[in-house]
């Protein structure tokens, strides 16, 4: 069993936390989980990790029962500290609010936009993707790398919490996270990304890299570092970057390729390697060995100065995912606002948190895990998706067709929950009602006209107590999310004007609920019962 001191950790600062799936393997003779340190794999892979005929897929062994034996053992969770960036960053000394909104909206649209782009690739290719074609084209397949013994799922190590830091001061609506990687461990600052599933570094030697604060990682000056070679069966669980570098020969590193949007990817190789992260006690950390990551040498993307990314999607890979047996099927994570003072520090939670299991006001709502594609029951995507009912502004129900919030079985709509994404964005129908239902309803102050990004806005020079109306979800199963006019109304520069915090989804019927809007919620992902929960938290004291 791993020691207490050899858990894994990762000093975050992150942006907001998503979690993984949980998906069961069907069982088989092979075993991959044994060797992905905690991946329980699904079935069904997603749109980034999802093999062919000829790797892994019908290959996986279940180790559910032995997983829900361990949790019923599990201890006391593991919280991490998630700190603010320093205001007196380098790349942004003099930004102000507007221009980071401005900055923030635009690095939303083209995340939008790869949100788009994934599902239409995920539409056009059924339930397999495209990536493992590329083994296939270079002659090699992982499947031929021998198999593992099974082993038994580890005792679950309680919980584990990071601290995580605003991107916010680089001009970003991120969440960073602190991660010494390496041995020797070097420090890196992560993006968490719940929107994606692979884990990534910007390595040396970087021939097309994005400007980082602090070194790239380089993988020749760590003692752990392992490449994944395409004879080994992981090596199906990513994609092929096309037909440049192929897997010709089984002792070869495993090439991929992972893309968020126009503007956002990386291109390298897979590998192994120890993580460390610092615990919320002082001194004290963990590591986790032998974690599945990509070694990035061509990477290009609005990254804002982070050295990667760290994913929590649902997917296999993503660091959430491999955490699973060790802290079981449950994750969570509490942002303070953005106003706070700088030394207040946000948390990421791997394990049962019991405080907020007990909190009065926690509330839960179930995850659309399950699309009908061609009559059967497929699941989702990396993404958390959500059922949305109705949306409540000043205590009444909008008239939004029930159809808007529908997703279909070709993966087009619906509602998600995001870490990544700044703002919270309606699809326009439902935003055009959104929008017009507060205009209607505020009467007590000056509309600001033309005012850029957002609207509407209104100039509150003099007020002392805001009275603006309540915003409210309710979802399918009648839970209901009761905002603060904090999380959907944001002041910007100058101070007296306020403005309606959320925006219509470019050319796309998908809605998302960005993490300005989770601010001061602690937010819950319950794998295991496929359910998100939410209670209001002041943050800063988790």
């Amino acid at each position: 069993m791993t020691s207490p001191k050899k858990v894994m950790f990762f000093c975050f600062t992150v942006m907001v936390v998503s979690l993984l799936g949980s998906h069961t393997a069907k069982a088989s003779s092979f075993n991959l989980s044994s060797l992905i340190r905690g991946i329980e794999l699904p079935v069904h892979l997603t749109l980034n990790a999802a093999p062919d005929s000829s790797s892994c897929d019908g290959h996986l062994e279940t180790e559910q029962k032995q997983m829900e034996k361990s949790t019923a053992a599990t201890a006391t969770p593991l919280k991490l500290h998630l700190n603010h960036r320093a205001a007196k960053e380098s790349s942004s000394p003099d930004k102000t609010k507007l221009q980071s909104l401005t900055e923030s909206a635009y690095r939303d649209k083209f995340r939008i936009q790869s949100f788009s782009k994934r599902i239409t690739e995920r539409k056009n290719q059924g339930s397999t993707s495209g990536f493992n074609l590329g083994r296939k084209a270079g002659g090699v397949s992982a499947a031929t790398a021998p198999a593992t013994a099974p082993v038994a799922a580890p005792e679950l190590n309680g919980q584990l919490m990071a601290t995580l830091e605003s991107g916010v001061t680089l001009g970003s609506g991120e969440y960073l996270m602190d991660v010494f990687v390496g041995t020797p461990p070097r420090h890196f600052s992560l993006i968490l990304d719940t929107g994606s599933d692979l884990n990534w570094i910007q390595c040396a030697p970087c021939l097309d890299c994005f400007e980082q604060s602090g070194p790239y990682y380089d993988p020749a000056q760590s003692s752990s570092y392992r490449n994944v070679s395409c004879a080994d069966q992981r090596c199906g669980l990513v994609a092929a970057p096309d037909q440049a570098r192929p897997c010709r020969g089984h002792n070869q590193p495993c090439p991929y390729f992972y893309w968020y949007g126009d503007r956002s990817n990386t291109t390298g190789d897979l590998a192994l390697e120890t993580f460390t992260v610092n615990l919320t006690v002082p001194g004290d950390s963990h590591s986790v060995e032998n974690l599945i990551f990509g070694c990035g040498h061509w990477n290009r993307g609005l990254f804002h100065g982070a050295a990667g990314l760290l994913g929590l999607g649902r997917g296999p890979l993503s660091f959430a995912s491999q955490l699973r047996s060790l802290y079981g099927h449950t994750f969570s994570y509490c942002l303070v606002d953005r106003n706070s003072d700088l030394n207040v520090s946000s948390k990421l939670i791997f394990g049962e948190d019991r405080d907020l299991l007990k909190h009065p006001e926690l509330k839960y709502t179930s995850f659309v895990s399950e699309v009908k594609e061609a009559g059967k029951e497929v699941p989702t995507d990396t993404f958390y998706y959500v059922k949305v009912k109705n949306i409540i502004v000043g205590g009444e129900r909008l008239p939004i067709p029930m159809q808007t919030w529908d997703l279909s079985q070709d993966g087009v709509g619906g509602t998600i929950i995001d870490s990544g994404t700044t703002l919270s964005y309606f699809s326009e129908p439902a935003y055009a009602i959104i929008r017009e239902a507060f205009v209607k309803r505020v009467k007590s102050y000056p509309l600001v006209e033309d005012f850029p990004v957002l609207s509407p806005c209104y100039n509150m020079s003099g007020v002392e107590k805001v009275d603006l109306p309540s915003f409210a979800i309710e979802f399918a199963d009648g839970a209901v999310w009761n905002f603060p006019t904090e999380n959907y109304f944001i002041r910007l520069d100058p101070d007296e004007i306020m403005c309606l915090a959320m925006l219509g989804t470019p050319q796309s019927s998908l809605s998302i609920l960005g993490n300005y809007q989770q601010q001061n919620f602690h937010i819950l992902y319950d794998l295991k019962q496929d359910r998100l929960g939410f209670a209001p938290m002041r943050c800063a004291e988790v």
